[in-house]
C-alpha cells in the first residue's frame, strides 16, 4: 500500500520546484455528478472483465519474463537498456538504492504476486530460486524500512502461500518452511536496528555486520521519518506468530508506543520526521503521503490483524485528527502538528492515494470516492500521477515511478461498492501503462510524465503490487485459487493469513470472527450494498475562481429563460433557488471555497436536468476563458504611523478597478471603518471616513459597489477585510477583487483586499493606538528613519517604543514582490488569486530591525531562503488558534499588538520551515 517504494525518511525526492512553479490552491470546484445506479452505467460483461484480467497477465509475464531473462539474479531490472541494476556497479541514485541488499529483490517482491495470479508453477519454481541463490548476508547497507516491507513482507508473504498450497495437495509438496527460515534469519539482522533509548530504529543496517561497527558504515543517523519507524507491525508481529519468537513483535509494538505517545497531544497528529535518541520531531509538518503514510495504516490493520484494541483507539484518535484538519474534501493537504489550521503546503504527494483504500477499510466510504475521484482527475490530465503536484492538478514534480496506490484505492473502492465505474478507471490504468510505460524490455518509470520521456527504472513494487490489484480488480472469486478475503494486505500487498491473530495470543475464537468480519466487510463482494448510502460518483471535477458574475437583464417576452453561468452570483437567493432546481447544489467549504455539484436524479424535470448540465459546462468555460486573462500583481498596506513607523507590511490582493496603485503614486493616510461595515449601502458616517481610507467587510454586496460607496461618501482609498474568520494570505491564495460587469471607470479610489488574520492587525491597531496611517502602494516603501528618530526622542513615548521594538527584533520582513514576473510564472496564475510566484515573494506580515539609513539593505528572509531553526523558537499552540476575525466587539477585550505580531512571526517561520522541508 503506502509503503511501496522508496519513500523513507532519507529517500531522495526530486529537486525542489520553487514557489513560483506551485499554482495557487484552488478556489472554486465545479462538479458535475450523476449517481452511481440511475445514470445508466452499464456492468461490465464477464467477457469484457476476462479479456482485461488476461491483459493484466500478459503485461505481468512481460514484466517479470524480462526481469528473469536480463536482470535475475539483481536486485532489479533497468527496462531501456535491458540489464539488472546492481548496487555499486551503476551509479548512486542517492538513498534509492538503500532498497537494494544484492538480495535479488524483485524476485522475492513478486512471490505471492505469482500465485494471485494462478502462476503457481512459476511460484514454485520462483520459490527454489529463492532457496538457491538468496544471499541475506552481504555487506550492503540497506533501509529497515525498505527490507522489511518488500524483503521480510515478500517472505512472509511468500510463505504464507507456499503452506496454503501445500495443504490444498498438488503444489509445493516438498516445501518445509524454507522461506520462513530465511525470514527468521533476516529478522534478526534488522533487529540491533532498535538499539535506541527510544525504541525507534535506525533508518539503515548492514546486512553483515549490523549498527555501528566499522565496517557497518552505519549508526550515526539521528533521524527517521515516522513511516520508517511505525511500519514494522505487521512483518514483524507475522514473524513471531509464524515462529514463536515473540522478540520481533516486541520490538516493533515499543516502536509504535514510542511514537503514539510523542504526538501532539492538543492536535493529535504526527510529524514526518523524528529524532530516534530524544523523540523531538525534526519535522514538524503532518499530512498523509510520504513520510508518514504507512503508520497509519499500519495501526488500523495491526488491529484487525492481532485484535488488539489500543491499535484501533489509537487509529480512530489520528484519524479524526486528519479528517478534521487535514482533509480539505477532496484535497488532502499537509498542516503543522502545533498549529493545525495553518496549510504546509500548497501541492500533494503521489503517496497518499493509497488513503481512499484505507478509508474504505474503516468504512468511511463518501470522502475516499471524493478523493479518488480527485486523484482521477490528476491522471487523466496528466496519463499518470505525478509524484508531486498542486491543488489545481498542475504538475510540481514530473516523475512517475509507476506507483501502485492508486491502483489499490481503484480495487478497494470496487469491492466496497460494486461500482462499474471503478473498472473503466482499472481499464484506463492498463491502456495508460501499455501506451506510455511499455518498453521492449518491461516497462520503464515516466521522468516526466508531461513529455512522456523515461527513466531507466522499473521497482520491484510494481511487479509486487500493480499487477496484484489490477488482476484482482477485474477477477471474479472462481478466477482466484484460495479466498482472498482469508488474508491481509501489507503496506507492499504481502499477504499474510488472519488466523495469526488467534497464534500465540490468548485471543477468543469469537473476537477472531468479529476481526475477520470487520475486514472481510469491506471486501467481500456481497458489499454492493453499499452504493445505497452513495449518492453520486464525480465524472468531471474542475477548479474554478469564486468571482461575482455581472447580472444582466435577461426577461424577454416575459418570460425567464435558463439561468447563464455569466449571470450567476453566489449570494442570490433566486439563482441558488433555480439552482436547486436544476439539481444543482451549492456547498460552502469550511475553508470559503464553494463547490457546485450536480446531481441530474434531483432535477425538478429533465429539461431542468438539461439546463443544468448546460450550466455547469458554461461554467467549465467560463472559468478557462478567465483563466487566460493577466493577472495582477499583489499590492501592499504598510502599517506607517508610531509605533509601527513602516515595520507592518500586510500583503493585501488588487482589484481591477479604481486607481493602479502600480501606475499612479501611493495612497497615504488615516483609517476609518465605515458604518454600515459591509459598505453595501450609503454610508451612515462620511464625516468619519471623509478623507481618510474606509475598511470595509467582504461581503453581501459586490466589491464595485463598496467602492462606490465609500467613494461617495469622500473616502481616498478603501480597505475590503474577508469574512471568513481566520482566513490567511500564508494559508489561502492572494484574492483578486473582480467588477460588477458594468462600467467601472467611475471609481477613481485604491481599492484593496486583506484576508481576515491581516486584517485583524488593523483592527487591533486601532483599538490601541485609536490614530493608524496606512500606505496603499504597489510594494512596500522605506521607513521614515526622522519621524522614527523624533518619535523616540520623546521621552513620554519611551514605553511604547520599546514595545515597538521589541516587536521589531523578533520579527523579519519579507519584501514584496516586483511588478515583473517571469511568463514560467504566469502559467501558475488563478483567475481569483494572484499565483504563487507572487505569493513566494509577496507574502509579508512581520516587521525586522532595521537601520535609519534607507540606502543599507534590508534583512530579508524569504520563503525559499534559509530560516532558523524553530526548536528554539516555537512553543507548541493549543489545537485552534487565537480568533482574530474582525467580527468581533468593539468593547471586547484585546490583545496587545506586540503579542499579535509576535504570533505573526511564529506562524510565517513556522511556514517557511515547512516550505524548506523536502518530502
Amino acid at each position: 500500500m503506502s509503503g511501496a517504494g522508496s519513500r523513507g525518511c532519507g529517500s531522495p525526492v526530486p529537486q525542489r520546484a520553487p514557489w513560483s512553479l506551485v499554482a495557487a490552491t484552488a478556489a472554486f470546484y465545479l462538479v458535475s455528478a450523476t449517481s452511481v445506479w440511475t445514470a445508466g452505467a452499464e456492468p461490465m460483461s464477464r467477457e469484457e472483465k476476462q479479456k482485461l484480467g488476461n491483459q493484466v497477465l500478459e503485461m505481468f509475464d512481460h514484466a517479470y519474463g524480462n526481469y528473469m531473462e536480463h536482470a535475475y539474479p539483481a536486485d532489479e531490472l533497468m527496462p531501456l537498456t535491458c540489464r539488472g541494476r546492481v548496487r555499486g556497479q551503476e551509479p548512486s541514485r542517492g538513498d534509492v538504492d538503500d532498497a537494494l541488499g544484492k538480495f535479488s529483490l524483485t524476485l522475492i517482491d513478486s512471490l505471492d504476486t505469482l500465485v494471485v495470479l494462478n502462476k503457481t508453477k512459476e511460484f514454485e519454481d520462483a520459490v527454489r530460486k529463492v532457496l538457491r541463490d538468496v544471499n541475506l548476508d552481504n555487506d550492503v547497507v540497506v533501509s529497515v524500512f525498505e527490507t522489511n516491507i518488500r524483503v521480510l513482507g515478500g517472505l512472509l508473504g511468500g510463505h504464507s502461500l507456499a503452506i496454503m498450497l501445500k495443504e490444498k495437495g498438488e503444489y509445493m509438496q516438498w516445501y518445509n518452511d524454507e522461506l520462513l527460515q530465511m525470514a527468521k534469519q533476516l529478522g534478526y539482522k534488522l533487529l540491533p536496528a532498535f538499539n535506541t533509548t527510544s525504541g525507534l530504529p535506525y533508518p539503515r543496517i548492514n546486512l553483515k555486520f549490523g549498527i555501528r561497527k566499522p565496517e557497518a558504515r552505519t549508526g550515526t543517523e539521528t533521524d527517521t521519518c515516522t513511516a520508517c519507524a511505525g511500519t514494522l507491525i505487521l512483518e514483524f508481529a507475522a514473524l513471531s506468530r509464524f515462529t514463536g519468537a515473540t522478540i520481533f513483535e516486541e520490538y516493533a509494538r515499543k516502536a509504535l508506543d514510542f511514537l503514539w505517545e510523542k504526538r501532539q497531544r492538543s492536535s493529535n497528529l504526527v510529524g514526518v520526521t523524528i529524532n530516534i535518541h530524544t523523540g523531538d520531531w525534526v519535522r514538524k509538518d503532518s499530512g498523509v503521503g510520504a513520510g508518514i503514510d504507512s503508520y497509519y495504516e499500519y495501526l488500523l490493520k495491526a488491529y484487525v490483524l492481532l485484535g488488539d484494541d489500543s491499535f484501533l483507539e489509537r487509529f480512530n484518535t489520528h484519524y479524526d485528527a486528519i479528517m478534521r484538519y487535514i482533509s480539505q474534501p477532496p484535497l488532502l493537504l499537509d498542516v503543522h502538528i502545533h498549529k493545525p489550521m495553518l496549510n504546509a503546503r500548497t501541492w500533494m504527494d503521489a503517496l497518499l492515494a493509497f488513503f481512499p483504500g484505507l478509508q474504505v477499510l474503516k468504512g468511511d466510504i463518501r470522502p475516499a470516492i471524493e478523493t479518488h475521484e480527485m486523484l482521477y482527475q490528476v491522471i487523466k490530465k496528466h496519463n499518470f500521477l505525478p509524484e508531486a503536484f498542486t491543488t489545481d492538478f498542475r504538475v510540481h514534480w514530473a516523475q512517475h515511478p509507476l506507483r501502485p496506490e492508486f491502483a489499490e484505492s481503484t480495487y478497494f473502492l470496487y469491492k466496497a461498492t460494486g461500482d462499474p465505474y471503478y473498472l473503466e478507471v482499472g481499464k484506463t490504468l492498463i491502456e495508460n501503462l501499455n501506451k506510455y510505460a511499455r518498453v521492449p524490455c518491461g516497462f520503464a518509470a515516466m521522468k516526466d510524465v508531461r513529455t512522456g520521456s523515461h527513466e531507466d527504472r522499473m521497482d520491484s513494487f510494481f511487479l509486487a503490487e500493480m499487477f496484484k490489484y489490477l488482476y484482482l480488480l477485474f477477477a471474479d472469486k472462481e478466477d482466484i485459487i484460495f479466498d482472498i478475503e482469508d488474508y491481509i494486505f501489507t503496506t507492499e500487498a504481502h499477504l499474510l493469513p488472519l488466523w495469526l491473530s488467534t497464534t500465540n495470543q490468548s485471543i477468543s475464537k469469537k473476537n477472531t470472527k468479529i476481526l475477520v468480519s470487520s475486514y472481510s466487510s469491506f471486501t467481500s463482494s456481497k458489499t454492493s450494498n453499499f452504493a445505497s448510502n452513495i449518492i453520486f460518483i464525480w465524472h468531471v471535477f474542475f477548479s474554478l475562481p469564486v468571482i461575482t458574475f455581472s447580472r444582466e437583464e435577461s426577461f424577454r417576452s416575459g418570460a425567464k429563460p435558463p439561468l447563464r453561468a455569466r449571470d450567476f452570483m453566489a449570494t442570490n437567493p433566486e439563482h441558488l433557488e433555480i439552482l436547486k432546481k436544476m439539481g444543482v447544489s451549492l456547498i460552502h467549504l469550511k475553508d470559503g471555497r464553494v463547490q457546485l455539484v450536480q446531481h441530474a436524479i434531483q432535477a425538478a424535470s429533465s429539461i431542468d436536468a438539461e439546463d443544468g448540465l448546460r450550466f455547469m459546462q458554461e461554467m467549465i468555460e467560463l472559468s478557462s476563458q478567465q483563466q487566460k486573462e493577466q493577472q495582477l500583481p499583489p499590492r501592499a498596506v504598510q502599517i506607517v504611523s508610531h509605533p509601527f513607523f513602516g515595520r507592518v507590511v500586510l500583503t493585501a490582493g488588487p482589484a481591477q478597478f479604481g486607481l493602479d496603485l502600480s501606475k499612479h503614486k501611493e495612497t497615504r493616510g488615516f483609517v476609518a471603518s465605515s458604518k454600515p461595515y459591509n459598505g453595501c449601502s450609503e454610508l451612515t458616517n462620511p464625516e468619519a471616513v471623509m478623507g481618510k481610507i474606509a475598511l470595509i467587510q467582504r461581503g453581501q454586496c459586490m466589491f464595485a459597489e463598496k467602492a462606490r460607496n465609500i467613494q461617495n461618501a469622500g473616502a481616498i482609498g478603501g480597505i475590503v477585510i474577508d469574512d471568513n474568520e481566520g482566513s490567511s494570505s500564508d494559508t489561502a491564495p492572494l484574492f483578486q477583487m473582480a467588477g460588477d460587469g458594468k462600467d467601472t471607470d467611475d471609481i477613481k479610489i485604491p481599492m484593496l483586499f486583506l484576508f481576515s488574520k491581516e486584517g485583524s492587525i488593523i483592527l487591533d491597531a486601532i483599538r490601541e493606538y485609536e490614530e493608524v496611517e496606512v500606505l496603499l502602494s504597489d510594494k512596500a516603501k522605506d521607513r521614515d528613519p526622522e519621524m522614527e528618530n523624533e518619535e523616540q526622542s520623546s521621552p513620554e513615548n519611551d514605553s511604547q517604543n520599546q514595545s515597538a521594538e521589541q516587536v521589531s527584533s523578533s520579527s523579519q520582513e519579507v519584501d514584496l514582490v516586483d511588478q515583473e514576473s517571469s511568463e514560467e510564472n504566469s502559467l501558475n496564475s488563478h483567475p481569483e488569486s494572484l499565483s504563487s510566484a507572487d505569493m513566494d515573494k509577496a507574502v509579508s506580515i512581520s516587521p525586522s530591525e532595521q537601520t535609519s539609513n534607507p540606502t543599507e539593505n534590508h534583512e530579508t528572509t524569504n520563503l525559499n531562503g534559509e530560516c532558523t531553526d524553530l526548536d528554539n523558537q516555537l512553543q507548541e499552540q493549543s489545537e485552534t488558534e487565537e480568533d482574530s476575525s474582525p467580527n468581533v466587539s468593539w468593547g471586547k477585550k484585546v490583545r496587545p499588538i506586540d503579542s499579535i505580531l509576535a504570533d505573526w512571526n511564529e506562524d510565517i517561520e513556522a511556514f517557511e520551515m515547512m516550505e524548506k522541508d523536502e518530502l
